[in-house]
């Protein structure tokens, strides 16, 4: 059997659709037929060649959610005991963890040395990451997790990236009940944040964008004051605003989901003392920024910086949207839906942020 597959070779160039040969399963391993494989910003930096990927063909993308094609003979239950079976609707984080490092004997597993070093190869393509494309491989010893009957493709196809993130970011910066939080960015990942701080117990979100749809988004998720940056264009103005809505003080949590340092400076100014600043999208290497130190030390803030997440952050997002399916219009994130041939297009409309994420649907 073959199954079809977008494979990128060069930045900005048009994606190959191909046909390539199933991978055999083994007795612990899951092969998924793919049904919703979202654009994530990470996907758009690989697409610009800002996020460097070693020469040949490439499988990316990783936003993805999927079924039970065939099981291996070993594997009875996903990793909660829940009976698994062919055509079961699952999630999995795109990762995976070495267990051999030293953030993984640390019980770090997010902070894993070899996450992603060493991509698997099939057929001469490596699979980095590997969401475009109709079938997924789920090697032996994955986490893997079954979804809810209640929760669609289109709710949970985010699980594996944005909505975990922000929910092990946001508890890695201690986000107490009755706190002030700001984000920059309303993108994905900003709204999904908005949305989860509020469960989280968050008094106040103040959410920060330059489009006028996504903060309508951000306010329909649960945000208290959206700041447009076309109308407060300095950055002066912005910290003059976040202070008036802070009561003078500033925020207790400041969260970077734009994909550009040049806004850390900004957002640090933005806390109060012993504030948190947690830095999630600015994922580009050898981009630079400039800090003030003294107001790192004599604000007693704290800077969190998360890439990934612990695999028991899945059953928890499940449980989020189940939970607040009904509160918040998840059905409204992915705005677009493309075919697998059409995802140079979907691309290009995400890189315009015409889109609060577009989808490849199988």
């Amino acid at each position: 059997m073959t199954g079809k597959a977008a494979i990128f070779t060069k930045a900005r160039e048009p994606m190959e659709i191909r046909e390539l040969p199933l991978p055999e399963v083994e007795p612990n391993g899951i092969l998924v037929k793919v049904t919703l494989a979202n654009i994530c910003g990470s996907d758009i930096h690989i697409w610009h060649g800002d996020t460097p990927l070693r020469p040949g063909a490439h499988i990316i993308g990783h936003e993805m959610a999927g079924k039970v094609h065939e099981l291996g003979e070993n594997i009875k239950s996903d990793s909660s005991g829940l009976p698994l079976s062919v055509g079961d609707r699952i999630i999995y984080p795109y990762f995976y963890f070495c267990g051999r490092c030293y953030a993984c004997l640390k019980g770090e597993r997010a902070a894993c040395i070899n996450m992603m070093r060493n991509p698997a190869e099939h057929a001469g393509v490596y699979i980095s990451m590997g969401a475009y494309a109709e079938y997924y491989y789920l090697r032996p010893n994955h986490y893997v997790f079954k979804v809810p009957q209640q929760l669609s493709d289109e709710m949970v196809s985010p699980v594996n990236c944005a909505l975990s993130q922000v929910i092990y970011g946001l508890q890695k910066a201690h986000l107490q009940f009755g706190d002030t939080v700001v984000i920059q960015g309303a993108g994905g990942l900003g709204i999904y944040a908005t949305a989860v701080a509020r469960d989280m117990g968050a008094a106040k979100v103040i959410v920060i964008d330059k489009y006028p749809e996504r903060l309508k988004m951000a306010t329909e998720f649960g945000s208290n004051h959206v700041i447009n940056l076309t109308e407060l264009e300095t950055e002066e103005a912005r910290i003059k605003r976040i202070r008036e809505l802070t009561n003078g003080w500033g925020a207790d949590v400041v969260v970077e989901v734009v994909g550009s340092p040049q806004v850390i400076p900004e957002g640090m100014r933005m806390l109060k003392n012993c504030g948190r600043y947690l830095v999630m999208g600015s994922i580009n290497p050898k981009q630079m920024v400039s800090i003030e130190p003294a107001r790192l030390i004599f604000g007693r803030h704290s800077i969190i910086a998360i890439a990934t997440y612990e695999p028991w952050v899945i059953p928890q997002a499940l449980d989020f949207l189940d939970r607040n399916k009904e509160r918040y219009p998840f059905d409204k994130l992915i705005s677009h839906k493309f075919t697998l041939n059409q995802i140079d297009e979907a691309f290009r409309l995400s890189e315009e942020g015409k889109v609060v994420r577009a989808a490849i649907v199988f």
